[in-house]
């Protein structure tokens, strides 16, 4: 049942404990959370053994970001893992798109107009050029995951029956009673309660973009079942902390993953341990 979320206050969505984990005093650079040490893409890839996924978060338009996404990919990659590249930047139907690059097939002017990335996506494509760079170099295959944005749409005006029963396939899990998710996502908006058929509506985009690229790599793991196949799943920030998003829909449809988060700060930081297993921390570059 959806319930009312009434913010007295903002709170910082990296902040928020949602395990009892408690909160720890981030250091620049990657740190484990579990103990607050300092960590490595190395060690992000040596504890991503056993595990189909890697989930590394963003902010969309910060290039540091999508540098330490693509270190995490250099990293599985020179750990043996076979790398597949998960990318919330495109929609399913693109997906026929996607395949010359990691071939060398196209240049890059022809990847960014085959791909159809300005109407896909629209942020500057030199932010993300670290990892199609990775792509590029080790021949790493890209997966469009996310729903088409007119689906997502027609949820947060109509619910998750705006859907077609075909459009249903796609994210058939649009399940909005993870209470913890929804506080987690009323911070992430600035505190605002939601309220009525249009907060709940609201709140169903969110887990309908969520379980839209959940079910998307559900299915390219059942059809990759090789151990050393692990997808790195590029997303904003909002879809993979505290383990609420893509990740919890994956745990409910029987797949484990890791989480690293990079954070945008110019000193070190308190931050909850559930935030992430992994958190970088370092100044904009963009």
């Amino acid at each position: 049942m959806f319930s009312l979320i009434l913010a007295a206050q903002v709170t910082d969505p990296h902040a928020m404990d949602f395990t009892g984990q408690g909160l720890y005093e981030a250091p620049m650079g990657w740190s484990r959370t579990s103990n607050g040490e300092a960590a490595s893409p190395q060690a992000i890839a040596a504890a991503a053994a056993g595990h189909k996924f890697v989930l590394v978060g963003e902010s969309h338009d910060e290039l540091s970001h999508h540098r330490r996404q693509a270190e995490v990919i250099e990293a599985l990659t020179a750990a043996g893992r076979e790398v597949t590249i998960g990318l919330e930047m495109f929609t399913r139907d693109n997906q026929g798109s996607l395949g010359g690059w990691p071939l060398g097939e196209w240049s890059q002017e022809e990847f960014i107009e085959k791909s159809n990335w300005k109407t896909q996506w629209g942020f500057d494509y030199a932010l993300y050029a670290p990892i199609f760079s990775a792509s590029r170099t080790h021949g790493l295959p890209l997966v469009a995951l996310n729903l088409p944005r007119d689906w997502v749409r027609r949820v947060g005006r109509g619910g998750p029956g705006a859907l077609t029963p075909e459009e249903a396939r796609w994210a058939p899990d649009i399940d909005t009673s993870n209470e913890s998710h929804l506080k987690l996502f009323t911070a992430m908006i600035g505190g605002h309660p939601l309220e009525g058929e249009r907060g709940r509506n609201m709140y169903a985009a969110q887990v309908s973009w969520d379980e839209g690229m959940a079910q998307t790599t559900h299915e390219w793991a059942l059809a990759n079942p090789n151990p050393k196949r692990v997808m790195v799943i590029i997303a904003g920030s909002g879809h993979t902390m505290h383990g609420l998003g893509i990740n919890y829909r994956l745990k409910r449809k029987g797949w484990s993953s890791i989480h690293a988060l990079p954070v945008t700060a110019s000193e070190p930081r308190t931050l909850a341990r559930s935030a992430a297993d992994f958190v970088w921390l370092g100044p904009s570059e963009s």
